[in-house]
């Protein structure tokens, strides 16, 4: 996890939500929320439109899951997913936006590990942002 808080709270964890367009990022964020599960620490978005930001977003590591939209131009986030997990040491979760859900196999080309269509169904991206969050966050006793 990124980053450290006061004593007693579980530290936030750090969401990359990049597409060109600005309504894309504003419907993931409003689809999860501040805390998308119970499990789950409070989430601290990073929004970035271009892919030179999120390259360097990345490479500094502070990331715990990308979201990349697989529609964004001019580079999609499906070729950026496949960059940063051939680039990437230890690349986080990354999470594509696909146009239709005939795209998932692109999707699993670009070895992120999850896949969600456009429009945004705000449950099952919160589903999968859980599933990919959840082994990010250190056991509490």
């Amino acid at each position: 996890m990124s980053e450290s808080s006061p004593a007693g709270q579980r530290p936030r964890l750090r969401v990359l939500v990049y597409s060109d367009d600005v309504n894309v990022r504003q419907q993931v964020i409003l689809a999860l929320g501040r805390r998308p599960h119970p499990d789950l620490p409070e989430l601290e978005y990073v929004e970035v439109a271009t892919e030179p930001v999120v390259l360097q977003n990345m490479d500094a590591g502070s990331i715990d899951l990308a979201i990349l939209d697989g529609e964004a131009v001019p580079a999609g986030g499906m070729g950026i997913a496949k960059q940063l997990k051939d680039e990437v040491y230890r690349c986080p979760p990354i999470l594509v936006l696909i146009g239709r859900p005939q795209d998932a196999w692109l999707a699993t080309w670009s070895r992120a590990e999850a896949a969600v269509p456009h429009p945004i169904d705000p449950v099952r991206l919160a589903e999968a942002v859980t599933t990919l969050l959840r082994p990010r966050v250190p056991a509490t006793s």
